[in-house]
């Protein structure tokens, strides 16, 4: 084991954006081109330096770099590949491909876009190896960039990285509890947190149910900031550290990357030190039932039913559809504030992303101009989400002959769907509440996305609050 993740205001990585040096470094102009406009690039320089580009046969593919050698054998330029320069990744990977040295930006182009990119491409989540990697390349905050806002997605983001791709072993309620603890240390919150069976004393039946079977004790974890009159903004994440599947045991293949299954909880963390940093005007709650679903002689059973802190009996109909039962009491709770905004993140279902596969988060919500705002919100800052129907037909398929719902049904399809309806008993109609469900992993390295632990939507929900209650 290694020593618990912590909150960090300024991940490492974005030690690779830097003031302009004054000792003396070189500092080498980056110069970003366009596929459609080499040519015009080229046309532009003088014949001895086009000749060399085009014999390096750089076609400004994203990915692709060209160093410009000046006339005393120097390197007095990179020419960086944009391809059609619709991707906002695409000079993500330059930090880890150059070598260790100092860019600045050349030219115009959307200052807080590349710092992004870059300090991004920079992450590197290396806790548990041996030998440091090579430090990245480092570039130069470039000009008219908002750089608070900036630092504030990358620390909101490389936060969800670093807990989602944390081993169980090392993130465990407790731990993931310190986070929080830290986070709300930082920013002058207030920080309290229920404990084992003291669920049960408190009114929090579901999530101790859930927890009950795991040697690590659940808890529920609650962090409150800023003034309560203003307008109440309370995000919920699901915290499940491990899902093993309860005794609806899952298959190895499908267990394997359930340490993930906390990511709703990340997302939840991430997106508050955000509101949090920006001192965006709300009085924001933040709630996650923190659990591990085990197998043990005291593991919740199928068809067991459950009180919920609502007051709803649950039917059981799948332990390992644990996370619905968990948000059901934090939602419950929120929902008893009349919040203006309430929010829930979770890695719920497998049935969204079979319809939206691992890349684009599911929405679901009874207000369409919450929706609307959300989809101009994720428009902005280029990041996919799509909105899925809470379609009330389906609302039969979770009736239950001994409680008043059942937590699964037994129709299999529209999941996602039977999942949102399913949360949507325990908020009121009139409550603006937004429920996302999403994969927060990245499967295959890519630019600026290592495989493991990736947010979603975070700087799309963020926009949302931002653009619902103004900034500071």
């Amino acid at each position: 084991m290694v020593d618990a993740p912590a909150f960090r205001p300024s991940p490492p990585c974005l030690d690779s954006l830097i003031e302009p040096p004054t000792d003396g470094t070189p500092v080498v102009p980056l110069i970003p081109v366009r596929a459609d406009g080499l040519d015009d690039w080229l046309a532009a320089q003088d014949p001895g330096r086009a000749a060399w580009v085009r014999a390096t046969g750089f076609s400004a593919k994203i990915g692709q770099t060209c160093p410009l050698p000046g006339p005393d054998g120097t390197l007095a330029g990179m020419l960086a590949g944009l391809g059609d320069g619709r991707d906002r990744w695409a000079l993500a990977g330059l930090p880890r491909a150059l070598s260790p040295g100092v860019f600045a930006l050349d030219g115009a182009g959307d200052g807080d876009a590349v710092a992004l990119a870059w300090a991004l491409g920079a992450y590197r989540f290396d806790r548990y190896k041996g030998e440091p990697a090579e430090p990245p390349a480092r570039l130069v905050w470039p000009e008219g960039c908002d750089r608070a806002r900036v630092r504030r997605r990358v620390a909101g983001m490389a936060l969800v990285r670093d807990l989602v791709t944390t081993p169980a072993a090392d993130l465990g309620p407790s731990e993931l509890a310190g986070v929080a603890r830290a986070l709300a240390e930082h920013h002058g919150a207030r920080f309290s947190e229920i404990v084992g069976d003291a669920l049960l004393t408190e009114d929090w039946p579901a999530v101790h149910a859930v927890g009950r079977g795991s040697a690590r004790a659940p808890r529920l974890l609650d962090l409150r900031w800023g003034d309560a009159a203003q307008p109440r903004v309370t995000l919920v994440g699901k915290g499940v550290v491990f899902d093993s599947g309860g005794l609806d045991l899952k298959p190895s293949s499908a267990m394997l990357l359930m340490k993930k299954d906390m990511g709703g909880a990340a997302h939840a963390l991430g997106l508050a030190h955000m509101i949090m940093d920006a001192g965006l005007p709300v009085c924001l709650r933040l709630l996650i039932p923190a659990v591990e679903n085990m197998v043990s002689g005291d593991s919740f059973r199928p068809l067991d039913v459950i009180r919920t802190r609502k007051g709803l009996t649950v039917e059981v109909g799948d332990t390992d559809a644990e996370g619905r039962l968990v948000l059901a009491d934090a939602l419950a709770e929120a929902d008893r504030e009349t919040p203006a905004l309430l929010l829930d993140m979770a890695t719920l279902t497998g049935s969204a992303r079979a319809a939206l596969g691992p890349d684009v988060p599911a929405v679901f919500t009874r207000d369409d101009a919450l929706a609307a705002d959300l989809m101009d919100a994720a428009t902005a800052v280029d990041e996919p989400v799509w909105r899925l129907p809470l379609h009330a037909p389906y609302r039969s398929m979770l009736d239950s002959t001994v409680a008043d719902i059942h937590s699964t049904g037994t129709n299999r399809f529209g999941g996602a769907i039977t999942a949102a309806l399913f949360l949507a008993e325990f908020v009121s109609p009139e409550t603006p509440w937004l429920h996302v469900d999403m994969f927060a992993w990245t499967q295959k390295s890519r630019p600026g996305r290592p495989e493991g632990g990736e947010a979603q939507a975070l700087a799309a929900l963020f926009g949302l609050v931002e653009r619902r209650f103004g900034a500071a």
